[in-house]
């Protein structure tokens, strides 16, 4: 009787989402002015320049940092002892490291690092004329940004995959095990598909922040989204129509990326782990 009543409050007027209303509001309103006002229109299509930049350098960093994050999650459960200890010593040292500081050391000392560490092992090549040595310009600040916002999140997401993977039963694996199952096997047919309920919330959560940390990439002067506002709103002091803007815009792209992944995750917890 009472899980009934908790479950009719649970799906009453108080879960309806007001919070989806509200924003939907000022999104309307703001986007009426855009439409009317020809200031907001003229501040609204330049910003819109940074936009493809914004959403690239989101999904590259964020591929780049799920593929780092699952070896670096799966090198923390090696038998090896050096193998671990190097995966806790990475994730440790990267989520102490402020974003902004991760972003400014691989721009500016890991990338002509890099540099030099290829011209060393290409110096037979560049000697002989094969090759000509590698300049630190040649790495983009959009790339170098990229690797640095991969590099930085890899370390959150490699703690998502262990939780989860450390979120199934221990018998299972063993019974795997017992059934002559490879270490691959075991982790592609048991251990992903039961890891994947849990890991799937965090790493939507970690994927929304990733589209937000996407504007640091402006502080190397990368033409995104906050990029184009911060030069526009420079040249003409226009800072509230100009940042108004720019929040409108990552609060579109957040919100609707926000309700697309908690739809996934409902879908998701329907299907039976069997059917995947």
């Amino acid at each position: 009787m009472r899980d009934a009543k908790v479950r009719d409050r649970r799906n009453g007027p108080q879960d309806f989402p007001w919070w989806l209303v509200a924003l939907g509001g000022i999104g309307l309103a703001l986007a009426v002015l855009i439409g009317t006002n020809s200031q907001y229109s003229e501040i609204f299509q330049i910003i819109l320049k940074g936009l493809g930049v914004t959403i690239g350098v989101t999904l590259a960093a964020f591929s780049l940092a799920t593929l780092l994050g699952l070896g670096v999650a799966l090198m923390g459960f090696s038998r090896f002892l050096v193998l671990r200890q190097l995966a806790r010593f990475y994730i440790e040292a990267l989520r102490g490291i402020p974003m902004l500081v991760l972003l400014f050391y691989i721009a500016f000392v890991g990338a002509p690092a890099l540099v030099m560490l290829v011209n060393i092992a290409l110096t037979p090549l560049i000697k002989a004329g094969y090759a000509e040595p590698l300049m630190v310009r040649d790495i983009s600040l959009l790339w170098r940004a990229v690797m640095a916002l991969a590099i930085g999140y890899s370390a959150f997401l490699a703690e998502v995959f262990r939780a989860g993977i450390e979120s199934v039963d221990r018998g299972q694996i063993e019974a795997a095990e017992a059934l002559g199952l490879t270490r691959a096997q075991r982790f592609r047919l048991v251990v992903s598909p039961q890891a994947a309920r849990v890991i799937l919330p965090p790493f939507g959560n970690d994927f929304v922040a990733m589209v937000k940390d996407s504007s640091l990439v402006s502080v190397l002067g990368v033409a995104d989204i906050t990029q184009m506002g911060k030069v526009y709103a420079s040249g003409s002091f226009l800072f509230f129509e100009t940042y108004s803007i720019v929040a409108y815009v990552y609060l579109v792209l957040t919100i609707t990326v926000s309700l697309a992944l908690r739809r996934f995750e409902r879908h998701m917890s329907r299907v039976p782990v069997a059917k995947r």
